[in-house]
């Protein structure tokens, strides 16, 4: 009996053992990341600003991972089809895209059914502000004499901007609400915006930071304010917007977001490689030529800076009567 019981007390044993090494034996273990190439998400057409320096980053991260970090094109929607994308693809590290104020642009005037928060975001790369820019001839030194005139005339001056619910569009309503100006308005494309300033068609320009900035510095334009909190190292002696008293903080960004979930650790090592990538020779090269600042955040501050913005252009777009106004019926 003695003989009996040991057998079956080592059979027992046998068995829990085995419950819980022939599991281990089978079950794949977890695998690191990354775990092959990975998706870099283009909202915009090939050959344009975004794509050439989105793809400069990728290049630069791809080192820095040891992977192919893979730029594809999804254009469509103002960023409406890259962000959806993102958004369903797998939360597993292995699909970024490149977003820009579109993320909050695209999603509050209803291209897409959700808003910002639905995806989470690894973090900025760089920024340029935008600024209200004038003719050097103008009569205007500064944003006030150029708010009052206004005011005093309402709907008499005109102002140009890329074109209805973009980022010059808005920041440049978010001014002109804060004042209590009522320009005409007038959406032109950003290679002719410097030509109707020179020929006077238009007053002001609410303008991306890189394209007036040569002509500026030729005595041919005239900056009044940029729209970032803090001067730009490009052009340090222009006031921003908060320091003018005026509550408006948006600047034309550009960085990285990933599906909804995806691990936070994960996403710390994207971040990792997109600010080594960001500090690399090449790009900080590229970013002296293009005349954008380069300003790396992390996930949180990155939140931060998104949630501000999103309330800035939410507010915007609620003045000009465009909030989700293409959102489907």
């Amino acid at each position: 009996m003695t003989k009996l019981k040991a057998i079956l007390t080592k059979v027992t044993a046998i068995a829990v053992a085995s419950a819980f090494v022939l599991p281990a034996l089978f079950t794949s273990p977890a695998k690191a990341f990354p775990d092959g190439p990975i998706a870099f998400i283009i909202p915009f057409g090939a050959g344009g600003g975004a794509d050439i320096e989105g793809r400069l980053l990728a290049k630069e991260m791809s080192k820095v991972l040891g992977v192919p970090v893979v730029p594809i094109n999804k254009t469509g929607g103002g960023g409406a089809v890259a962000y959806t994308y993102t958004k369903n693809s797998d939360a597993n590290g292995q699909t970024v895209v490149w977003n820009s104020l579109s993320i909050l642009t695209t999603t509050n005037i209803g291209n897409v059914p959700f808003d910002y928060s639905a995806l989470d975001h690894v973090g900025q790369v760089e920024y340029q502000p935008m600024p209200l820019v004038v003719s050097a001839k103008s009569k205007h030194k500064t944003l006030k004499s150029f708010m009052d005139a206004c005011k005093a005339a309402p709907g008499k001056l005109k102002m140009a901007f890329a074109g209805f619910g973009s980022g010059t569009h808005l920041f440049g309503l978010a001014m002109m609400n804060e004042a209590g100006c009522k320009p005409a308005l007038l959406p032109v494309k950003a290679p002719k915006r410097n030509a109707v300033l020179l020929s006077g068609e238009a007053d002001i320009a609410s303008h991306i930071f890189t394209n007036p900035v040569k002509l500026v510095k030729a005595g041919k334009l005239r900056f009044l304010v940029i729209s970032s909190g803090k001067r730009s190292p490009q052009a340090p002696d222009v006031p921003t917007a908060t320091e003018l008293g005026y509550n408006v903080n948006l600047d034309l960004f550009r960085g990285l977001s990933v599906p909804k979930g995806t691990p936070a650790a994960t996403i710390a090592k994207l971040a990792d490689a997109m600010t080594k990538a960001a500090n690399s020779k090449a790009f900080q090269d590229f970013g002296k030529k293009k005349g954008f600042t380069i300003e790396t955040l992390g996930p949180k501050a990155f939140d931060k800076k998104l949630a501000v913005g999103d309330k800035i252009v939410k507010k915007a777009m609620k003045a000009a009567g465009i909030y989700r106004s293409k959102t489907k019926k």
